[in-house]
């Protein structure tokens, strides 16, 4: 769907049908060398002359088209749906200011590598709280904050021992929002060499930022390791996790852990760390209600960091829409000695292969918030601390719990219910402070001789779990 025709979402699912039919033709590399080289100082020394599409017409959402080059090299192109038809963003090198690179006079037009989203209702000022750039990556914010988390539209063989597949954008076409509406429609084709897509994402920016999104995917192969709902973070380290830790920050993180809502309506809670050796972990499940990485620390005091400011990155939750049936919420913890690296990956693994030829469609809603829109009804795990035990490979652990049913009304049965497998535990302890709505259970871990211990902590009263389940693996 080119200059001039009219716009069908139905044909852009039947692009990627007809892709997907035929064999793999990876993008060109046509991207000038004066572009390709440069690093990241360079890359964002680029800016816009122009204004936003869509700037000034009252329409809660603007859009400016994203250069190429640093390590943004594919073309994505862009085309705008204005009153049912579809327009070409051309691009045009007077139109940018490139500081002090040298850009040929003969440029011509190379694309663009991406978009990025601005919100300008009447609500408040304007503010950039999307980006769709690289891979099939995106990222999103609320008002207020600063971009951390980011999103994957489709995830293909992570961790794979033959190397993971990087599916990427290749066109999209973006409905002009009407008067008011502050929500955008954004249809896309995505390629890969195992499958391609038909995407539809729908943006609606606030105090809470919702992304919609829905997907047809064509597979070319048999696929029996795709990501849904994907995710990636930075986790460097923290008060569980001190591996890296010579800096006066006392923590450095974008996510505090994997928050999941069950098919079963359990709570789980599983605190980021950075390990040692790459970990990966399967929450099996059927029909998840939800699962996010979270940021629950919002004070500055936790950081300490006056440029980064992790207290104001994005949580981001995902609720499936529709059936997602039987798989597993994977969590990938990838070791990592330095903070600009996104070393934490969680996505949605269906159980079922999806075959060659056939297609498989599912949706899911995103929210890009401060916190998730629906939370546990429970006490929930305010930090998770560990350090050196008494002797030899034993590990200290104290987990907080924090919420109203822990205050001056203190059930007088409460309980901790502790597993360790394999290995075990000594020295239990429960500690209230009612005065804060707060227990601290402690206690230390004896790994013995194994190299991977996995525990899981709640609270009891009543006979009834009063807490949401904490889960941890122990590697040394």
């Amino acid at each position: 769907m080119g200059n001039g025709q009219p716009f069908d979402p139905a044909v852009v699912a039947d692009i990627a049908r007809q892709l997907a039919k035929k064999p793999y033709v990876a993008p060109p590399n046509d991207l000038p060398d004066v572009f390709s080289n440069l690093n990241y100082e360079q890359y964002i020394g680029i800016k816009s002359l122009q204004q936003p599409i869509w700037m000034n017409e009252g329409r809660g959402i603007a859009v400016e088209p994203l250069h190429r080059g640093f390590v943004f090299t594919n073309t994505v192109e862009i085309f705008l749906v204005e009153d049912g038809a579809v327009r070409r963003v051309g691009y045009e090198p007077s139109k940018f200011e490139f500081g002090r690179i040298n850009v040929p006079a003969n440029l011509g037009d190379i694309g663009f590598s991406g978009f990025r989203l601005i919100a300008t209702s009447s609500d408040g000022p304007p503010f950039d709280f999307a980006i769709v750039q690289g891979a099939t990556f995106f990222r999103a914010i609320a008002r207020g904050q600063n971009f951390g988390a980011i999103a994957r539209a489709l995830t293909l063989k992570p961790a794979d021992p033959k190397g993971e597949e990087f599916p990427a954008f290749r066109a999209f076409w973006l409905e002009r929002p009407a008067i008011g509406s502050n929500s955008l429609t954004a249809h896309g084709i995505i390629d890969s060499e195992s499958a391609s897509a038909a995407l539809r994402m729908t943006f609606r920016p606030g105090d809470m930022t919702i992304v919609d999104v829905e997907m047809t995917l064509f597979p070319r192969v048999n696929l029996d390791h795709v990501g849904l709902g994907g995710m990636g973070s930075t986790y460097f380290y923290g008060a569980n996790d001190r591996r890296n830790a010579d800096d006066f920050r006392p923590a450095v993180y974008e996510s505090t852990g994997l928050q999941m809502l069950n098919g079963k309506g359990e709570w789980l809670w599983r605190p980021l760390q950075n390990p040692e050796t790459l970990q990966i972990s399967a929450f099996v499940d059927e029909s998840p209600r939800g699962f996010g990485l979270i940021q629950r620390d919002r004070s500055f005091d936790t950081f300490q960091d006056d440029e980064n400011r992790f207290e104001r990155r994005p949580s981001l939750w995902v609720e499936p829409l529709g059936e997602w049936s039987q798989g597993s919420v994977q969590l990938l913890e990838i070791p990592t000695d330095a903070e600009i690296n996104d070393n934490i990956l969680a996505y949605w693994r269906p159980k079922a292969p999806m075959p060659a030829g056939a297609e498989v469609p599912f949706a899911y809603r995103q929210y890009w918030c401060w916190t998730p829109p629906e939370r546990p009804p429970l006490a929930t795990v305010a930090s998770t601390r560990v350090g050196r035990g008494s002797s030899g490979r034993r590990r200290r652990f104290a987990i907080e719990f924090s919420g109203d049913s822990l205050g001056d009304n203190l059930p007088a049965d409460l309980k901790s219910v502790l597993t360790v497998s394999p290995g075990s535990f000594q020295n239990l302890k429960v500690w209230p402070y009612p005065e804060r709505k707060a227990v601290r259970v402690v206690f230390e871990l004896d790994p013995g001789n194994e190299n991977a211990c996995e525990m899981r902590l709640i609270l009891e009263a009543g006979g009834k779990q009063i807490s949401e389940t904490w889960l941890y693996r122990w590697t040394p």
